[in-house]
């Protein structure tokens, strides 16, 4: 047996698993077996990621700093800002480092961070839309829609909308998606995405949500088709950051000697922003280092034709409620997703 194929073997073991592909031991065991090589240099490209302040954003902030990005990153305020350049900084000397103030539960505020960017930058290389927690009790944002909804797939398509031409500017640019194994329970079902007062469920409105993200990913791959930027989700695994220990305390505490560190979890997006894989190919969802299965029980995937028109009615839907639908159909059709 060759050492690829070996790897693979092992890591098909790992994924089937669960516990031993998306805890600590996953990237422990990968790393060594895949041999994973450093990142590639982003020497001269800008990179923006949502929510960098903490958790798997500040971890992936330093990341590409170390391969010598130029790291933007929006924070909530100015003192978690300045907090987050101070740690980038200290971790990687003389890096080019900024932040925008944006809370992305604000679509206002998503359209003028768009703008703010815009008139600094011509170019952006990499988005990654990783802003985002789970909501232990119900809100809404200022348009009125649920809070996790508004947060983590009307903003992410808005922003990705209103930053299209810096990116087509770029090249080959990416869009990075941080999602969640979470959404492995969730059947796509738009009239049921967003959840009211008297049902609501701080668990289950995430994983719906992160579920979402990825029928949206493959109608995004379907539209930029013909514009050079390419597309693509992942998840960290179960990383032990400031995220999961407020939003799921009971769970932090239960496998807390298997979460992963934050780098951890971060390190396939460090990858995909710099390696030649992430430009390779578009739509794809990725957790350490390969592409994965978007199911993984039957009862949440959907037939071809079912998976277009959900992937059709959700843009129109987010298009609807963000205000912005910039990119007509022109794709040949939406791609079977990975299954």
């Amino acid at each position: 047996m060759t050492e690829h194929a070996g790897a693979r073997l092992v890591d098909e073991l790992l994924e089937a698993t669960v516990v031993g592909s998306f805890s600590k031991i996953g990237p422990s065991v990968r790393r060594r077996t895949a041999q994973w090589s450093e990142p590639a240099s982003l020497e001269g490209q800008t990179v923006l990621i949502t929510g960098g302040t903490s958790g798997i954003g500040l971890a992936t902030a330093i990341g590409v700093a170390r391969a010598g990005a130029r790291v933007r990153f929006t924070a909530r305020t100015a003192e978690r800002g300045n907090q987050a350049s101070s740690r980038i900084t200290a971790e990687v000397p003389g890096a080019d480092v900024g932040f925008l103030l944006a809370d992305l539960s604000d679509l206002e505020q998503v359209r003028r961070l768009a703008a703010d960017f815009g008139r600094d930058h011509d170019r952006l290389d990499v988005l990654v839309n990783n802003a985002g927690a789970l909501t232990r009790e119900y809100r809404t944002g200022p348009a009125g829609t649920e809070v996790t909804v508004t947060a983590q797939l009307l903003a992410p398509f808005l922003l990705t909308g209103l930053l299209l031409a810096t990116l087509e500017a770029a090249g080959r640019a990416r869009v990075l998606q941080v999602s969640s194994g979470g959404m492995y329970t969730q059947r796509f079902d738009l009239g049921t995405l967003e959840m009211g007062p008297s049902d609501y469920d701080g668990t289950v409105a995430y994983a719906r949500v992160k579920r979402a993200q990825l029928v949206l990913l493959h109608e995004w791959a379907r539209r930029l088709v013909r514009t050079g930027v390419v597309v693509h989700a992942m998840h960290p695994g179960w990383a032990d950051t400031p995220g999961i220990r407020a939003g799921l305390p009971g769970f932090a505490r239960l496998m807390q000697p298997f979460l992963r560190s934050e780098d951890e979890g971060a390190d396939t997006l460090v990858w995909l922003a710099s390696s030649t894989h992430g430009g390779a190919s578009t739509g794809r969802f990725w957790l350490d280092r390969r592409p994965r299965w978007e199911h993984k029980v039957p009862w949440t995937r959907l037939d071809h034709p079912s998976f277009v028109a959900a992937g059709s009615a959700l843009w129109e839907w987010c298009a609807e409620r963000a205000g912005w639908d910039g990119l007509d159909p022109v794709g040949p059709g939406a791609a079977t997703p990975s299954r």
